[in-house]
């Protein structure tokens, strides 16, 4: 099997987990376009077979989440991992509204300790836990778009936060709130996209099964937003380099009508870029 399983991760469950199943369930190699924290749920892409190897280019693609931020309180891991502490005073929505488009744009934020960066070869998050003091670098990350959706109750405020791949949801909490002059931490999260894969369509882990994984199977090609290319001269599927008189970019290569994988063209030249059918 190619193509991508859009799972709706539950949270209390690990990616790790999801993927495992997902290979048990495809009899194929399968790999996560980016992972959700176990107390997260929603939106898990899974590439599975020939398909993982678009890692990188999902990986970068908009992500879209539904976080609950409770404010005047904060924990050791930014979520519920930890047991969370009094932290200040809880802001005025209004107040909190007011400071959101300092966040926008391209902003640093440092990754939370509990958190996957290595650090001297091992997991920060392994180290955090262990009671180790951890210090890591700030890293540029992108906000697109930061909304106050409504309040839950008298500390807990939900958001609609849109960002670029790698940012952490947790330190934009501890952030907001040291910015707001008070501890703040992220009491739930829910990825609703993650790039072309949205929570409209994603399909629950315990729903799948050996017998109907391959039907929700999304095929590489439906979600690749490049242009079509047919390319029957065997040749080019030799490594053959063509002059070609089209735009410079990716494009999607089609053999015989199926679809074969990515090639790129750059001055002129199209030479063949991934693999995929």
């Amino acid at each position: 099997m190619t193509g991508f399983l859009n799972i709706h991760k539950a949270e209390g469950v690990s990616s790790a987990y999801c993927v495992n199943r997902a290979k048990r369930l495809t009899g194929s190699p399968c790999g996560h376009l980016g992972t959700l924290d176990p107390l997260a749920g929603g939106v898990l892409p899974v590439a599975v077979g020939n398909a993982a190897r678009l890692f990188d280019f999902f990986l970068s693609k908009e992500k879209r989440y539904l976080a609950r931020f409770r404010f005047g309180w904060t924990s050791k891991s930014l979520d519920r991992e930890s047991e969370p502490y009094p932290a200040g005073m809880v802001p005025p929505k209004s107040v909190i509204e007011g400071a959101l488009p300092d966040f926008l744009g391209e902003i640093s934020q440092v990754p939370p300790a509990f958190s996957a960066v290595s650090v001297d070869g091992k997991r920060s998050y392994e180290l955090a836990r262990k009671g180790k003091e951890v210090e890591l670098a700030p890293k540029k990350v992108k906000i697109f778009s930061f909304t106050l959706t409504r309040q839950l109750s008298e500390d807990t405020f939900e958001f609609e936060i849109v960002c670029g791949g790698g940012t952490y949801i947790r330190s934009l909490a501890r952030d907001l709130g040291e910015a707001l002059g008070t501890g703040a931490y992220m009491a739930g999260l829910t990825r609703t996209a993650s790039g072309p894969f949205t929570i409209e369509n994603a399909v629950p882990l315990e729903a799948l099964t050996p017998e109907n994984a391959e039907r929700f199977l999304i095929p590489t090609d439906s979600v690749l937003p490049f242009p079509a290319l047919d390319m029957d001269d065997e040749r080019y599927y030799r490594g053959v380099r063509f002059e070609v008189d089209l735009p410079d970019g990716m494009y999607k290569i089609y053999r015989a009508g199926g679809f074969y994988g990515t090639g790129r063209v750059e001055g002129g030249v199209l030479r063949p870029e991934k693999k995929l059918c």
